[in-house]
């Protein structure tokens, strides 16, 4: 049967806290310029106001296999459509709270176009392909099948500067939904 990266399994593994993003909250993102699947440059340090930055390991491409026969049994590996379809599905309400949103991972631009425009995303995705972000901020990793791999996680970015962590993401389908809620909490 093809891969569908839309629809999780029941049986899916929940990845744990293993502390690799305990440094982050507080932190200063370090200035590193990255390109998006609209064609832009970004700055993530630089930019000004409320910013939601949501890692992800790698969309999958509808028929195609996983990376590895067992990606589903990594935890927290699979999911990464889901979840970016969810901050689209959001991404008016978090607009309308000032908040803009990036998806980033570790596949080049060209691949990260193909799910941009197949998933109608109002966004960008960002590529670290070069893991110069990934390095230097430190972010979670995995390798597998000779790729080094964002962790799932999500990061609130006020001014450059860290000031919420959702670290592990689980379930990921619904993840969006959750930083939605937490930002309406801190802004009532």
């Amino acid at each position: 049967m093809p891969h569908d990266p839309m629809t999780l399994p029941d049986d899916l593994p929940a990845p744990v806290d293993d502390g690799a993003a305990a440094h982050l909250l507080g932190s200063r993102l370090p200035s590193v310029s990255l390109p998006g699947t609209d064609g832009s440059r970004v700055d993530l340090a630089a930019l000004p106001g409320l910013t939601v930055i949501y890692a992800y390991p790698r969309t999958g491409v509808p028929g195609e296999d996983p990376l590895v026969p067992h990606w589903d049994q990594i935890p927290g590996a699979r999911g990464c459509t889901p979840e970016s379809c969810g901050f689209r599905d959001h991404h008016r309400e978090l607009a309308d709270l000032g908040v803009r949103v990036f998806g980033l991972s570790t596949q080049p631009t060209p691949y990260q176009q193909e799910a941009a425009g197949r998933l109608h995303l109002p966004f960008p995705l960002l590529s670290d392909a070069s893991l110069e972000l990934t390095r230097a901020a430190r972010l979670p990793t995995f390798d597998v099948a000779g790729e080094s791999l964002h962790k799932r996680f999500t990061l609130l970015v006020e001014d450059g500067v860290v000031s919420h962590v959702w670290y592990p993401v689980f379930p990921p389908d619904s993840h969006a939904a959750e930083v939605l809620e937490h930002l309406r909490a801190v802004a009532s």
